[in-house]
């Protein structure tokens, strides 16, 4: 999994680069298929603003968030994109069980 972190009117800190790859490897764990994830940091005033755009095979999932806490923003960003994961993966699994067989010939 390639992880690019960007920052808009932030820097990013050690700190911070760790906070968002060990939430980014709750991802991981649920899904292992996960190709590129693209997340962006920024602040806009009083927001403090995350997005990630995930890359599955596929798919891509865009998610964002905001909040008065960059930590926070972090924490439900990762949230919306589990779910969303989640049921990426329950859909996949869904088609690949519900195949139609094939027709025996009749006669």
């Amino acid at each position: 999994m390639n992880l690019n972190l960007t920052g808009h009117h932030v820097e990013i800190t050690p700190a911070m680069r760790d906070y968002v790859t060990s939430k980014m490897d709750k991802i991981r764990r649920h899904f292992d298929h996960v190709i590129d994830v693209s997340v962006i940091l920024s602040v806009e005033k009083l927001k403090q603003k995350a997005e990630a755009n995930v890359h599955v095979r596929g798919k891509d999932i865009f998610v964002e968030t905001d909040s008065a806490d960059m930590y926070a923003s972090i924490d439900s960003l990762v949230d919306k994109l589990d779910r969303q994961i989640l049921k990426h993966k329950e859909k996949n699994a869904d088609r690949r069980n519900s195949a139609v067989p094939l027709k025996d010939d009749e006669s």
